[in-house]
């Protein structure tokens, strides 16, 4: 950990140049699956690297790699010019954006945060009002996980003023597709649009796998018909890990439960009635109640097929 001025922090980085104009100097605040991945890739495309996470022990690989570990999020945040999030829910942004040690607090006119952790339309607004003069904010989560955290394939939703967006789409881009979708907020709405439709999609898939076992149709020929349905490719993609109950890890069902939770958040304050994703929501939650939110989030369809047999 060090406490230096930014010509000096990024002098620490062998071989490169924070003056030159050419590359940026991008800050990512939280190394989880995700964001440690993408500061991999950002690392790779050359940009200066500034890290901090709540475990400082997960920075050490890319400290290894060439990046810089600060001390506070504050201080990844002055040292700067792109300071992105990947963080688990609204409450990890709130502890590491605001308060003295804060990105908040170490942000200044150049700056742009960019938050691309999935925390829904309500806490963009409250990051935006708590912005300093002059700081920038893009809200832009992503479609995707780990693998494509890693390929650099992710779908990413990015929203806020189109000249600031466009602006940083070039660093954006090391990370995978970039699109403007809108104003501040759009990101966090894309987001919970794109999660409704997995959700929805494993517990139609789920039910009618119970619904297969429960009139006695044999597994080989339910999932013969249901190639033939809207959702074919979904069970044709989810039928090794069905017929092993071995889901591969991409995404801990827990953080599903969360962002299923967003979604009918979110619904509820647009007054939007979704009994669909709520019941969506009621299925992840369930498994989740039954031990399952260490395992992947499509484990939910055994939990479904389960549930079923025992009712």
């Amino acid at each position: 950990m060090i406490d230096v001025d930014k010509p000096a922090l990024c002098a620490a980085l062998p071989g490169r140049n924070w003056q030159d104009g050419a590359m940026a100097t991008v800050a990512v605040i939280g190394l989880g699956g995700m964001g440690s991945r993408m500061a991999r890739r950002l690392l790779d495309a050359g940009h200066d690297l500034v890290v901090w996470n709540r475990t400082p022990q997960r920075a050490s690989d890319l400290v290894v790699r060439g990046a810089v570990a600060a001390d506070s999020p504050a201080q990844a945040a002055r040292h700067a010019d792109l300071v992105i999030t990947m963080l688990s829910d609204r409450a990890a942004l709130q502890e590491v954006a605001e308060g003295p040690d804060g990105i908040l607090a170490g942000a200044i006119a150049s700056t742009t945060l960019v938050e691309m952790s999935t925390v829904g339309p309500a806490a963009v607004r409250r990051l935006a009002a708590m912005l300093p003069d002059g700081v920038g904010l893009l809200d832009a989560p992503v479609l995707g996980s780990v693998s494509e955290a890693e390929s650099g394939s992710l779908r990413i939703f990015v929203a806020g003023p189109e000249p600031l967006a466009q602006r940083w789409m070039p660093v954006l881009g090391a990370l995978g597709s970039p699109m403007h979708v809108g104003p501040l907020g759009a990101g966090a709405a894309a987001k919970l649009v794109a999660n409704s439709t997995l959700f929805g999609v494993l517990a139609v898939l789920g039910e009618a796998l119970a619904l297969a076992d429960g009139l006695g149709l044999p597994r080989d020929t339910a999932f013969e018909v249901l190639s033939a349905t809207p959702v074919g490719a979904q069970a044709d993609r989810r039928r090794p890990a069905i017929e092993s109950d071995q889901f591969p890890f991409r995404f801990a069902l827990s953080l599903a439960r969360k962002d299923a939770d967003l979604v009918v958040s979110a619904a509820e304050s647009a007054d939007v009635e979704l009994p669909v994703a709520t019941a969506a929501r009621q299925w992840v939650a369930s498994a989740q109640e039954a031990g399952l939110g260490d395992r992947d989030y499509s484990a939910v369809i055994a939990h479904i097929t389960d549930t079923a047999r025992s009712a």
